[in-house]
């Protein structure tokens, strides 16, 4: 298993150095522009037509909605006959993308706040969705899909999914706009996805070129702002889709991310080590107890009894001492490394150990 996987990284390392593009990326994929962004959206509705797997009446948010309800659409009734077993108290929540138009829809999530079992078969009742602001932007109604189920009778259950979590496609209608008007604007923010100072002036650079002219500047490591061209007046849209189709190569900090959970170890290419010496090897010890019956001689006063007889193995792999030289690539640590047989979980304590010698040109992230 730990040889196939350094197999994979140098494979890896090697497509990556057969790709003269392997770094380069689109402005677009790299960046967003300050102010172009999609807004939360929050609701909390009733979802009804449950098979008696709804909120009990301990329930007394649902309890009080339902009421409530009733008495708004001029409902009389007695308040001690409700019983809500086939109506759940939901959150409903959507994403309202930037430049939605209004009679748009949106997907919307539904999800159980009370103590229902399963939400299978509901429907939400339309529910009014609101921003950070209180506003209301969307109304959200329709059938519910689980994609799961669960059904138990006399302890027994099966359950497949979050039955209690449903989404309804198209459930919510976009009843007011977001504002944004891209063409009245003098100078754009684009907004680097990671922070990067050599990266942010490599897209300032490429900005520049392209408009032939001093247009861009970078405001830090993360924002480069950039000057609206006169020609480009009342057309800042078609701008910013010409700039964000302009090919950048990327930089980034070295970093190796190992998860000890999987054994999973996966270093960057510009990983580079100094010169460091490094020695494997393990001790196995194997303990074995065979269970024995001790039987006593014929017309004997003894009795038959179990014993138990253990068999300790001690196994000591042999050490090897390897030695890496300063500035090799992440291919010459991997062929180094699988020299002396080390395999992923190996590799992350060795890793480790070398990152605390101060020999690791990286960033060690542990997920």
């Amino acid at each position: 298993m730990g040889r196939r996987i350094f197999n994979i990284l140098l494979a890896l390392l090697v497509l990556t150095s057969l790709s003269g593009l392997a770094d380069a990326a689109r402005i677009k994929d790299i960046t967003h522009v300050k102010g172009v962004r999609s807004n939360q959206l929050i609701g909390y509705g009733l979802v009804v037509g449950l098979n008696k797997s709804g909120d009990s009446q301990d329930v007394q948010f649902t309890y009080q909605s339902l009421a409530s309800m009733l008495s708004r659409m001029g409902v009389k009734f007695d308040h001690k006959q409700i019983r809500p077993r086939n109506v759940a108290a939901v959150v409903v929540t959507a994403d309202l993308p930037a430049f939605a138009n209004a009679g748009s829809r949106l997907d919307v999530v539904v999800s159980s706040i009370g103590n229902a079992k399963n939400l299978q078969g509901g429907m939400l009742l339309m529910t009014p969705m609101k921003g950070v602001d209180g506003e209301i932007y969307a109304l959200a109604q329709g059938a519910l899909s689980t994609g799961g189920y669960s059904f138990s009778s006399q302890g027994t259950e099966v359950q497949k999914n979050h039955p209690t979590v449903a989404r309804i496609p198209g459930g919510a209608i976009i009843e007011r706009e977001l504002q944004i008007d891209l063409n009245t604007r003098d100078e754009i923010m684009l907004s680097l996805l990671n922070m990067d100072f050599t990266t942010a002036d490599r897209v300032r650079e490429a900005i520049d070129n392209y408009l032939g002219g001093p247009f861009a500047s970078c405001r830090d490591g993360g924002t480069i702002s950039v000057k609206v061209p006169e020609e480009y007046n009342d057309r800042v849209v078609s701008l910013i889709a010409k700039i964000e189709n302009l090919q950048v190569s990327t930089d980034r900090r070295a970093r190796v991310v190992l998860n000890e959970r999987t054994g999973t170890v996966i270093m960057g290419s510009d990983v580079r080590v100094s010169t460091i010496a490094i020695s494997h090897g393990s001790l196995k010890i194997q303990i074995s107890t065979t269970n024995q019956i001790s039987q006593p001689n014929p017309f004997s006063t003894g009795r038959t009894m179990a014993t138990k007889e253990s068999d300790v193995n001690a196994e000591e792999e042999e050490s090897k001492l390897v030695i890496v030289e300063a500035g090799v690539s992440i291919g010459d640590v991997v062929t180094a490394l699988n020299a002396i047989g080390a395999s992923s979980r190996d590799l992350i304590d060795i890793l480790q150990a070398v990152k605390s010698a101060g020999a690791l040109e990286a960033d060690l992230e542990i997920l």
